[in-house]
């Protein structure tokens, strides 16, 4: 793919003899991205584990303390004495049977979905489309709870989840271009400090091998994974 005279401009700054820390990283990255849209800023991780192998996947959520800057849109599945509850914590939608219908016939649009233990049975033939999409509710993601408006404020708070790929990436967002580099700093931090915590007992030498930040269709910006 040709690079755009931006990217060429945007690629020119980043020094290719240098890994910066995260602090340096998230001002670059703000820097170098010259879209007329408020981009987001990801991050990526790539980690010494073999994701093929249970013992070393590594799946978790974090709170950023200063969220994504994006509007989640949650849909919170509840049985009708829940409603109430999900409404006043801020969920988008709010409903059962009519938005399990509405999924059955292709309508997937928002970003997360809460649920309850007992609905979980009437999800499971949407597998298929839900799956894919990274929209199935799950209790290790606190997704599936019955403390239904704990879990839509903290969506909504910052609230993410992640997942290693089969290429052993952790990829998320970690905020908007329009941030301040100090919170970028701090989001980037506390995903870092994350999965290190969550490091497989069975994953053997560098953990973080190395450390990207990123702006929409901006290159990545190198970090020192030694400084995590």
């Amino acid at each position: 793919m040709a690079k755009t005279k931006k990217y060429k401009e945007s690629l020119a700054k980043i020094d290719k003899n240098k890994v910066y820390s995260i602090a340096e990283a998230s001002s670059l990255v703000k820097e170098i991205t010259n879209v007329k849209f408020d981009a987001s800023v990801d991050i990526a991780v790539r980690l010494g584990v073999d994701p093929r192998k249970a013992n070393q996947m590594v799946r978790g959520v974090v709170t950023l303390p200063h969220g994504t800057g994006k509007d989640v849109r949650v849909l919170a599945l509840v049985t009708p004495d829940k409603e109430a509850e999900a409404k006043e914590a801020g969920a988008d939608y709010v409903g059962l049977d009519d938005y399990l219908q509405k999924i059955k016939d292709g309508w997937t649009d928002v970003d997360v979905i809460i649920t309850m233990p007992s609905v979980m049975g009437k999800l499971g033939p949407l597998g298929r489309v839900l799956g894919p999409r990274g929209l199935m509710p799950n209790p290790k993601t606190g997704t599936v709870t019955m403390d239904v408006a704990k879990a839509v404020t903290e969506v909504k708070a910052g609230k993410i989840d992640f997942k290693v790929d089969k290429t052993g990436i952790v990829h998320a967002a970690i905020g908007k271009a329009s941030f301040e580099a100090q919170k970028l700093t701090e989001n980037a931090t506390e995903i870092l400090q994350t999965l290190v915590k969550l490091k497989p007992t069975a994953a053997k030498g560098t953990y973080i091998k190395s450390v990207s930040l990123s702006s929409t269709m901006s290159p990545g910006i190198p970090v020192d994974p030694k400084a995590v």
